[in-house]
């Protein structure tokens, strides 16, 4: 079984004539012009120490039990990579992503080559209320969707630079970490990070939802999945650094886009993790979908709330196909400290 994302590929290409033609010489899929970064990424030191990783919410069955964890120092990036960042490792090294590259035939039988063409997972608000029982409703597999185009030829990260680059899968990332002489970060470094140095809270920002009537993250308001009241002043994406940052100054830690870790996933992995720098473990299972490779995903998007996806809260864990993508999935990098 494949996951969630196969299953779009599959309604969206069988079921719908792609009428469109992606245009290959289409300058916006070849190059970006955006102004310069305004906001250069750099590194912040998250100081060695001890902490409670998991949740006891019986929402969150695969992140108990709640248990001690103690790492050393590392440096993590202070805030998610951005289309500009993520830009630069492309034009240096001709890197093309899991989105825009072609699909093998081999995994999807039965279907006409003709309709086998790049693209990725893409939200889109539905018209009126619907159930939650069926997410196809509101997610589609766009062909053309890439980092380039977040929804299509027709969309374009132009002028967006500080926003975090999407639609990147686990390889996408993990490539671009070692370009730049960084690596993915555990899930428990994730976690410690996020915590900001306070401890678990009921959010990882503090105990109450808005403090002072203020939104802390970019998260989905109103009703899902059809009317968003933007009250954190952003529809969708917000360009980082849009919220404050943690005690460590770490910004958007909690939504915006989902994170990216190293660690493969595995529901029952915490009640055997070891107390001293876990990596996590040594091949992934989701009961699912046995026989997906999964690795961690942290920290939820702009789709998260209470109302639907309450994965932004402290101790959560997400989880993603390796060569899956969307437009609410990003990453961020950490380097360890320098011998």
């Amino acid at each position: 079984m494949k996951n969630i994302l196969y299953y779009i590929l599959l309604a969206v290409i069988v079921s719908i004539y792609f009428s469109c033609t992606r245009k290959s010489n289409d300058a916006s899929s070849r190059e970006l012009l955006t102004p310069g970064d305004t906001v250069p990424g750099k590194m912040v030191w998250i100081p060695a120490g001890n902490f409670d990783m998991g949740s006891n919410d019986p929402d969150f069955a695969d992140a108990r039990p709640i248990h001690k964890v103690n790492l050393r120092g590392f440096w993590m990036d202070e805030h998610e990579v951005t289309n500009a960042e993520f830009e630069q490792f492309v034009k240096a090294t001709k890197y093309q992503t899991v989105a825009e590259q072609p699909l093998n035939p081999a995994e999807f039988p039965g279907v006409p080559i003709e309709n086998l063409v790049p693209g990725s997972g893409v939200f889109t608000p539905t018209a009126q209320p619907v159930s939650y029982e069926d997410p196809l409703q509101w997610w589609s597999y766009v062909r053309g969707a890439s980092w380039r185009n977040p929804k299509g030829p027709e969309s374009s990260v132009s002028g967006r630079p500080n926003d975090p680059v999407v639609h990147v899968s686990y390889a996408d990332a993990a490539a671009y970490a070692k370009w730049a002489g960084k690596r993915l970060p555990t899930e428990a470094e994730w976690e410690y990070a996020a915590q900001g140095g306070k401890g678990q809270q009921t959010f990882y920002w503090g105990n109450e939802l808005k403090p002072g009537g203020k939104w802390m993250a970019n998260l989905y308001q109103g009703n899902f999945p059809n009317a968003n009241s933007s009250d954190d002043g952003f529809e969708e994406l917000a360009p980082v650094k849009s919220f404050t940052a943690n005690g460590y100054g770490l910004y958007d830690m909690d939504g915006n886009v989902w994170e990216w870790c190293s660690d493969f996933y595995r529901p029952d992995y915490y009640s055997m993790s070891p107390a001293k720098d876990p990596k996590g473990p040594k091949d992934s299972f989701d009961p699912d979908e046995p026989g997906v490779i999964k690795r961690v995903q942290r920290g939820g998007s702009f789709l998260c709330s209470d109302q639907y996806c309450i994965r932004y809260k402290p101790g959560s864990r997400g989880k993603g196909e390796i060569n899956s993508a969307s437009n609410n999935l990003g990453f961020r990098c950490v380097k360890d400290k320098a011998d």
